[in-house]
């Protein structure tokens, strides 16, 4: 049976017995040839294409169809009214946090399509929504099934137990991916056409020349590009069939539903899917899993879809350009939404009658552009202009040389006029320095004045509950929060109480969104303390995508920051500490009390189950700051509180000799263990501890490490088992043994970390490191210096400023002072002379029980000797206490009977 291709096809068919002997060309004009009789007309698109955009208004406005069947996720239809309220371009987006069905590491799952005015689908979107009488049916598959569809076994080993996670965050959805799947013939194409990026070369040899084609000629070169490149995809394409079964049966049942005539219906689709082999056939779809999808738009821009479907820096920024020009060369009027209802009358849908164009097409060369030189002209201006602007000191030099390159690069890749993708490479050339003076290069320059990345915005009606909640909440600032731009907002909170609830819902909104969105540049919220007043910068504009997908979580902010709090605490990984955290969060911006202690309570349980002590520094540091929160607020200490207080306690006693002996418990975890015990030590008795158990484990311990031994005898200082004279006595061992010398800053180090849960051995550690650099010589002393520089900067960076504040306290703070000055725990500080005992009943008492005093000074590591008072008798030295005495004697006599 003969028809209107057998000529291009017997004349494919003999350039592929030529070159390559095979059937793929006369298998293209096939493709076409099936999709073009097809009942159903099938409109093929590129994505982002303004050759595709014009071809659409036309069509749409010559035939007028009824229903309008779009390749897009199908459960994203009830989207499609909110673009009305939309500046373009912005992205249809799907969003799952609670997943049944799917591998659990999968979780978020997102999946986005992005919508530009100079797209097909957006053509045809803005027609059906604005025309009475129009439906628009998604019919791809859902966004369900594209997860469904996802691989989950790893390298297609059916044995791998372990899914493979999607290979972007957010999986991209875009109508019409028309780019080869074979890397050869890319790299084929660009190398012939002289060209760097796919998006160049579609420009030059498809885009430009199907501007101006007629309807049948675009739709006839759109399909067999697309049978080419299915037909060289390595990897096959029984995915995709799949689909476009999916589509065809979604299509066929609302036929059959709803008795619409295929000739007023239109399929619009990708160039790839118009040359399908399986156009018809049925597809059993399964049912969706019990996901829950939660839909919205987001705000999206050039350069994120540029990112996001791997296309050239800029081309949807010059595809936008492309448009814009084109609309004005042509005359046609585009659909936009926000216009008034369009009535118009359908004309009669008649088949068209169809016929080879494409032989003509394939057999002249594409006609080439006319130089313009006024267009180039104003770039070269324009962009020197904006370098200048940006820090470059570019001059008309450089315009010219930027005009004449453009010119050169144009010829070099057979074009007669400049595109942008000639005048982006020949400013790089001719402006861009070594280094970029500015915050833009000068290729983003070429890119800003084509036409910038336009940046589109969700309007106030299309927004989630919660994005809206938050914009009438700061409706008392004053600001347009909605704007791209960055606001101060000034908060006087004493003269203005209503602002309070602001505040409070800027720090939530700070701790949830992005770095830069909401930024504090005066105020705090720590515990315990109120800002007066608070200057914030705000940026909600900007980040007003953020926004819209914490909607997704939740209706309020509130029940957001509590879930995230509560997913914290109840992570797999989650840890004491990071519960504590969590704590201090809910009583910082929730103030539920109930949250609160629930939160509480998960950390107790968390740190009585804790095998190591890696995380001990941050308990320490964070449980203190909660106590003296609590006990500042005057309300006492929650149940949580004392439960967590003795679980620590008897904890830490249980894992200190371990920690001592196990190398990878490092210094700083057992010295916040130890500042635990001791600082939480009067609070942990009197909640019913056992003293004695922190004794057994400082005993059962026995390190080797230099600092933790360190650690250990101050551990025993605290505990009473050893005196200053006797830790004096090991730091002095330590210097004179010659061996021991070089380890000496690792003891120090110890006795820095101890200072944690012993201020008191501030003076002894200054009273150290004192004795070292005074006894040391030089040959030892200078190696020595660098070693304990990093120990203390490594172990205790923070405790350094202790030492330092007590050294200044120390040691002389004039030149001439230091002669006279002599060391206060020096042997020579002062003659050794027998202690006076003072005149009057108290020396009596202290020299006649002398044991309590010299227990106590031996403690202290001081000497001395008893001195008999000189004095007279109490009586005879004080005569009035004799008269008072001699006159009520009753309570002498009683005194006396009690002793």
């Amino acid at each position: 049976m003969s028809g209107p291709f057998d000529p291009l096809r017997e004349q494919l068919a003999a350039a592929a017995q030529e070159f390559a002997g095979v059937g793929i060309l006369p298998g293209m004009v096939d493709d076409v040839e099936r999709a073009l009789a097809e009942e159903l007309e099938i409109f093929p698109v590129c994505h982002h294409s303004p050759a595709s955009a014009l071809a659409m208004v036309r069509r749409l406005r010559e035939k007028q169809p009824k229903v309008i069947y779009l390749e897009l996720c199908e459960d994203l239809r009830p989207v499609l009214d909110e673009l009305v309220n939309c500046r373009l371009p912005v992205a249809l987006q799907a969003f799952a946090t609670d997943i049944d069905g799917f591998p659990a590491e999968w979780a978020p799952l997102s999946v986005i399509a992005p919508i530009t005015e100079s797209s097909a689908e957006y053509q045809a979107i803005a027609y059906a929504l604005q025309t009475p009488g129009v439906e628009i049916v998604l019919v791809d598959r859902s966004v369900d099934h594209v997860f469904q569809w996802a691989p989950r076994e790893r390298d297609g080993d059916p044995a791998a137990e372990k899914t493979v996670e999607p290979v972007v965050d957010t999986v991209g959805v875009e109508i019409g991916d028309l780019r080869p799947r074979f890397a050869e013939l890319e790299e084929h194409l660009l190398h012939h056409g002289k060209v760097r990026h796919w998006s160049e070369w579609w420009d030059q040899y498809v885009e430009q020349p199907l501007s101006g084609a007629d309807y049948d000629t675009y739709r006839q070169v759109m399909v067999l590009i697309g049978s080419l490149f299915r037909r060289l995809r390595p990897d096959g394409n029984e995915v995709d069939e799949d689909r476009e079964r999916y589509m065809w049966t979604r299509m066929r049942e609302h036929l059959a539903a709803t008795g619409a005539d295929p000739a007023t219906c239109l399929y619009v689709c990708g160039a790839f899917h118009a040359a399908s082999p399986v156009m018809g056939e049925h597809l059993d779809i399964t049912p969706r899993t019990a996901t829950q999808w939660l839909y919205g738009l987001i705000p999206s821009s050039h350069s994120q879809i540029e990112r996001q479907f791997a296309l050239a820096p800029g081309s949807v920024s010059i595809a936008s350009a492309t448009w814009e020009k084109a609309v004005k060369r042509t005359g046609v009027t585009p659909f936009r939404l926000g216009g008034k209802p369009r009535k118009g009358k359908a004309t009669p849908a008649t088949p068209r009658p169809v016929s080879d164009r494409l032989s003509d097409f394939l057999r002249q060369p594409p006609s080439l552009d006319s130089f313009d030189e006024a267009e180039l002209l104003d770039w070269c201006v324009e962009i020197v202009r904006l370098a200048r602007r940006n820090g470059y000191q570019s001059s008309t030099a450089d315009a010219i040389a930027v005009y004449e390159t453009s010119i050169l690069l144009a010829g070099l890749r057979n074009r007669k006029r400049p595109t942008p993708y000639d005048f982006q490479d020949a400013a790089v050339t001719c402006i861009e320095k070594d280094v970029v003076p500015g915050r833009r290069d000068v290729r983003r320059l070429c890119e800003i004045m084509l036409g910038g990345d336009r940046i589109g915005q969700v309007g106030y009606d299309s927004l989630p509950p919660l994005a809206r909640d938050v914009l009438d909440r700061l409706a008392p600032l004053g600001l347009d929060l909605q704007k791209r731009t960055l606001s101060r907002a000034l908060m006087n909170l004493d003269t203005d109480p209503e602002l309070v609830p602001c505040s409070d819902l800027l720090w939530m909104l700070r701790y949830l969104l992005p770095e830069g969105a909401v930024k504090p540049i005066m105020g705090s919220r720590v515990l315990g303390e109120r800002s007066i007043q608070e200057s914030w910068d705000l940026w909600l504009g900007k980040y007003q995508r953020e926004l819209i997908e914490l909607g997704y979580e939740g209706v309020t902010i509130e029940q957001v920051l509590e879930q995230r709090l509560r997913a914290a605490a109840w992570d797999q990984k989650a840890t004491a500490a990071t519960v504590l955290a969590a704590v201090e969060d809910s009583l910082l911006f929730l103030g539920s009390r109930r949250f609160t202690e629930e939160l509480g309570a998960r950390a107790v349980e968390l740190l009585a189950a804790e095998r190591t002590v890696d995380d001990a520094p941050e308990v320490l540091r964070r449980i203190r700051r909660l106590l003296a929160y609590y006990r500042s607020a005057g309300h006492g200490l929650p149940a949580w509180c004392e439960a967590f207080v003795t679980a620590g306690y008897a904890h830490y006693c249980t894992l200190l000799p371990t920690a001592f002996v196990d190398e990878e418990s490092g210094v700083r975890q057992v010295g916040a263990m130890l500042g635990f015990l001791f600082s939480m030590e009067s609070l942990a008795l009197s909640l019913g501890c056992d003293r004695a158990q922190l004794e057994l484990a400082v005993q059962q311990s026995h390190p080797e490490a230099p600092p933790k031994v360190a650690l250990l005898w101050t551990a025993k200082f605290q505990l009473g088992l050893l005196s200053m004279a006797d830790l004096r006595a090991l730091t002095a061992d330590l210097l004179d043994n010659p061996l021991i010398v070089p380890s000496v800053p690792l003891y120090v180090s110890g006795f820095v970390q101890a200072l944690e849960s012993a201020p008191a051995l501030t003076s002894f550690v200054v009273e150290v490191l004192s004795g070292a650099f005074g006894r040391l010589p030089d040959d030892v002393l200078i190696p020595w210096l660098p070693k304990l520089i990093a120990a203390l900067r490594k172990e205790a960076p923070e405790l350094v400023p202790v030492l330092v504040r007590e050294a200044g306290r120390t040691f002389p703070g004039t030149l001439a002072a230091v002669d006279a000055w002599v060391a206060p725990w020096s042997a020579q500080a002062a003659p050794a002379v027998p202690a006076a005992v003072a005149a009057g009943p108290v020396g009596e008492l202290l020299a006649a029980h002398p044991a309590a005093t010299d227990a106590l000074a031996a403690l202290l590591g001081c000497s001395g000797e008893w001195q008999q008072s000189g004095g007279p008798p109490v009586a005879e030295g004080n005569p009035e206490v004799a008269t008072l005495l001699a006159a009520h004697p009753q309570t002498a006599a009683a005194l006396a009977a009690l002793l």
